[in-house]
């Protein structure tokens, strides 16, 4: 009988594994790979540093949801934004590497059916909307409210609740690579049950003993001419 502990812990590794075959898939982009300019809010340019970009949602394919699996969750985060913001987008300094970092909420997308498999390029997102898109229900999911909504909470022209995906606009003159992680989650319950303006913090709470299995992609950016010549080479 001694067998039955080692057999119990072979058939629990095995679920586990099974639970974690989910597969989140970007073909916009390479994992890893520098985020093409179609996808960001904003885009380097000459005059005043930046310009508004296109700002289209990539594409997000996945696959392998667990069975038990009742409703999915992405989210896109860039961990990297300063947590001061005395030199951000100022002449004459940068943005230190060193400085310590705090999470900015880029796209918050819940309660998504498990039928689903794909969000397509411009379906959340197709340009930039002045006082942001509308949070809330789609057909594809539930939209939350990304950080935008604070970082424009003083700017007459652009204040407003940004719901779903608003991508990339580091700082101009950041030293560092900004990453942004795409996340899918599958849940074991068919709604997180948020209503109205929530946010990423909001569902990184109310998802907490109801995941089954997650994946990520990961994209970087760079509005800095100097880190963009580090990556890719060369600069628009």
């Amino acid at each position: 009988m001694r067998w039955l502990p080692l057999m119990a812990f072979f058939i629990t590794t095995i679920a586990f594994a099974q639970e974690n075959t989910m597969k989140l898939e970007i073909p916009s982009f390479a994992n890893g790979a520098f985020i093409p300019q179609e996808y960001a809010f904003c885009i380097p340019a000459q005059k005043n540093h930046v310009q508004m970009g296109k700002n289209k949602n990539p594409h997000l394919k996945w696959s392998g949801v667990p069975a038990a699996a009742k409703t999915l969750v992405v989210i896109c985060v860039d961990p990297d934004v300063p947590s001061v913001g005395d030199n951000v987008n100022k002449e004459g300094v940068t943005v230190a590497k060193s400085l310590p970092r705090v999470d900015f909420y880029h796209w918050i997308l819940v309660d998504i059916p498990t039928s689903i498999h794909e969000i397509k390029s411009g379906q959340d997102s197709d340009g930039i909307t002045a006082h942001g898109k509308k949070p809330g229900p789609t057909a594809y999911g539930v939209r939350g409210i990304n950080d935008y909504t604070n970082w424009f909470a003083s700017d007459k022209d652009m204040n407003g609740q940004y719901g779903g995906y608003d991508g990339p606009c580091p700082p101009w003159n950041d030293e560092l690579l900004h990453h942004y992680h795409f996340r899918l989650y599958a849940l074991d319950v068919a709604t997180l049950g948020l209503h109205g303006n929530f946010n990423g913090k909001d569902v990184m709470d109310a998802m907490k003993g109801h995941i089954l299995a997650q994946s990520e992609w990961v994209g970087t950016y760079s509005l800095n001419p100097k880190v963009i010549d580090q990556v890719i080479g060369h600069h628009p």
